[in-house]
C-alpha cells in the first residue's frame, strides 16, 4: 500500500510538472482543463481551515494560479454562518469577481467548478480541521487562516498527514508558541513539505527590485527605518451580548483578545515590521517602546489604541514603528528607509501597490527622485500562491515557516516591551515562558475561555512598570 501511494504521488508530481510547463508556454492547459479537473490524481486539492475574509481570499488566489490545476474540496470553521458566507462568496465571485477594497479581499480568476465542497465536506467545530484534512492526500494543500492561537495545532496535524501548508500571518503570539513553531518548521523541512506564510510583501516585484538596489549601496549605509500604521479604531469590542458562550464570542472577536491573536498590534503591523527587517537583512536584537489606551468608552477588550516602538539592530541601526487606531487622527500606512546617501519608500499606502522609490537626500523631494518601480505592479497575494504551487509542481524546496515564525517573534517582542515597560531582547522573547493560551489544542465548543473579565466586566490589560514579567 505504501509503495502504491509513493508511485501515485510520484506520477502526480510528474504530471503537474508537465502541465505547469504547458500552462506557462501555451493555451493547451485550458483545453485540457475539463479532463484534468475530473481526474483525482492530477489536481492539487485544497482544504480551507478558517473561513473568514482572508481565508476566502487565499482560496481564491490558490484556485486562480496557472501553475497547476487546483480545486477546493473541504472547508472548516467553528461558525456555520461564516463558512456558508465564504462558500457562497466563492461561488458568486467565480462569475462576478470582487475587486473592492484592498487586494487581500479580492476574489477572482477561477471557475465555479473549482469550488467542489458539498455539504458533507463542510465541517464545524474545534476538531473540524482534522476532518477537512482527511479529504486531502499527502502532497495536497491545507490553508490555515484561523486566529493565530490555533496555528501550531493545525500545522502539527498537517505535518503528521504529509500535507503542504499555506498559513496566514502571524503564526505565533508568545515565546512558547514560537518555540513550538520553530520545532514544527524543522519537522516540515525534514519531510520535504512546501510551506507558504502569508507575508506576501516578500513576493512583491517592486520590493524585490528595491531590495537589490538598497543592498547594492544605492542609498548608502542603512541608518534608520520608519514604518506607520495609523488608522481608525479596530479590534475594540463592547460586552458580550451576542448569545454566544464566552469562548466562541472571544474567537469571533479574536483581535480583541491576546490569547487568540496577540492583540490588534500583532496582527496589524506584521507586514510593516517584516518588510523593514527584510530590507535591513537582519532581525533587531532589542526593542523598547510605549503605548496606552486613550479612549475606551464601553469597550472591554485588551487592546491599546497606540504604540510607539524603537527597535535596534546589531549594528546600531534603528527601526521606528508608529501604530495608532484612533478616530479623527492623521492616517498613514507606509514604510521608509534612510541611508547615508539617500532614502527609499518601501511601501506607499497599504501593502500593494508598493510604489517603491529611491531619492537623493532625506526629504523625499519629487525633484530628487532617482528611481521608481514602473506601474502597475503584479498582485503579491497572487504571486505568493504562484510560487507555492510551482514548488509543489516542480518538487523544489519551498518553506517559509521558520522565517514567518521569526517575523512573528520580532513583532511580539515589541508588543511585550510596550506592555511591560521594559527593554526586551530577541533572545528574551524567544525564551519567555508566558503563554497566553495553554492547552489550546484541547478546546471544545463548551470549554471555558482562556481569559475572563474582571468584576467590572473589563478584560485584564497591560500595566507597564507594575507587571514586568507578564503582559496582563
Amino acid at each position: 500500500m505504501m509503495g502504491a501511494t509513493h508511485k501515485t504521488e510520484r506520477s502526480r508530481r510528474q504530471f503537474l510538472k508537465v502541465t505547469g510547463q504547458v500552462a506557462a508556454g501555451s493555451a493547451l492547459l485550458a483545453a485540457m482543463a475539463p479532463g484534468i479537473h475530473a481526474g483525482e490524481d492530477n489536481t492539487v486539492r485544497l482544504a480551507l481551515v478558517g473561513c473568514g475574509g482572508r481565508g476566502a481570499g487565499a482560496a481564491a488566489n490558490a484556485m486562480a494560479t496557472k501553475a497547476a490545476p487546483v480545486r477546493l474540496v473541504a472547508m472548516a470553521d467553528v461558525f456555520e454562518d461564516r463558512l456558508q458566507r465564504a462558500y457562497d462568496g466563492l461561488i458568486q465571485a467565480a462569475s462576478a469577481p470582487r475587486m473592492q477594497g484592498s487586494a487581500d479581499s479580492w476574489v477572482m480568476g477561477y471557475q465555479a467548478g473549482q469550488v467542489d465542497v458539498p455539504p458533507e465536506r463542510r465541517f464545524l467545530g474545534f476538531d473540524a480541521y482534522r476532518k477537512a484534512m482527511e479529504c486531502l492526500r499527502p502532497g495536497d494543500v491545507v490553508i490555515l487562516t484561523t486566529p493565530v492561537a490555533f496555528r501550531w495545532v493545525h500545522f502539527r496535524h498537517a505535518i503528521e498527514k504529509g500535507i503542504n501548508v499555506f498559513m496566514e500571518k502571524p503564526v505565533v503570539v508568545d515565546g512558547p508558541s514560537t518555540r513550538r513553531m520553530l520545532d514544527l518548521a524543522e519537522q516540515s523541512q525534514r519531510k520535504g513539505l512546501k510551506v507558504g506564510v502569508g507575508l506576501m510583501c516578500r513576493h512583491c516585484k517592486a520590493r524585490h527590485e528595491l531590495l537589490e538596489r538598497i543592498h547594492s549601496g544605492q542609498i548608502g549605509d542603512l541608518i534608520t527605518f520608519r514604518t506607520y500604521r495609523q488608522q481608525g479604531p479596530a479590534g475594540f469590542t463592547g460586552p458580550n451580548q451576542s448569545g454566544l458562550n464566552e469562548l466562541l464570542w472571544q474567537v469571533r472577536n479574536y483581535l480583541s483578545f491576546m490569547w487568540a491573536s496577540g492583540g490588534l498590534f500583532q496582527d496589524y503591523v506584521a507586514h510593516n515590521v517584516d518588510e523593514c527587517c527584510w530590507m535591513k537583512g537582519s532581525w533587531p536584537v532589542r526593542v523598547q517602546g510605549s503605548g496606552g489606551r486613550c479612549f475606551r468608552g464601553d469597550c472591554v477588550d485588551q487592546n491599546y489604541d497606540h504604540y510607539d516602538v524603537e527597535y535596534t539592530f546589531a549594528d546600531g541601526a534603528k527601526l521606528f514603528l508608529y501604530a495608532r487606531s484612533v478616530a479623527g487622527c492623521r492616517g498613514e500606512f507606509a514604510s521608509y528607509a534612510h541611508g547615508s546617501k539617500g532614502c527609499a519608500v518601501i511601501s506607499t499606502n497599504m501593502h500593494t501597490p508598493a510604489k517603491c522609490r529611491i531619492y537623493e537626500g532625506q526629504d523625499f523631494a519629487r525633484e530628487r527622485l532617482k528611481w521608481a518601480f514602473p506601474q502597475p505592479e503584479p498582485n503579491p497575494y497572487q504571486l505568493e500562491w504562484d510560487a507555492l504551487i510551482e514548488a509543489i509542481r516542480d518538487d523544489k524546496p519551498f518553506n517559509e515557516a521558520k522565517r514567518g515564525t521569526e517575523a512573528g517573534l520580532v513583532t511580539a517582542m515589541a508588543r511585550r516591551a510596550v506592555h511591560t515597560g521594559q527593554v526586551v531582547t530577541y533572545e528574551e522573547m524567544l525564551n519567555c515562558e508566558e503563554e497566553f493560551a495553554r492547552d489550546v489544542d484541547a478546546l471544545t465548543m463548551d470549554s471555558p475561555a482562556p481569559v475572563q473579565a474582571g468584576p467590572d466586566g473589563v478584560y485584564p490589560g497591560p500595566q507597564p512598570g507594575r507587571l514586568k514579567d507578564r503582559e496582563y
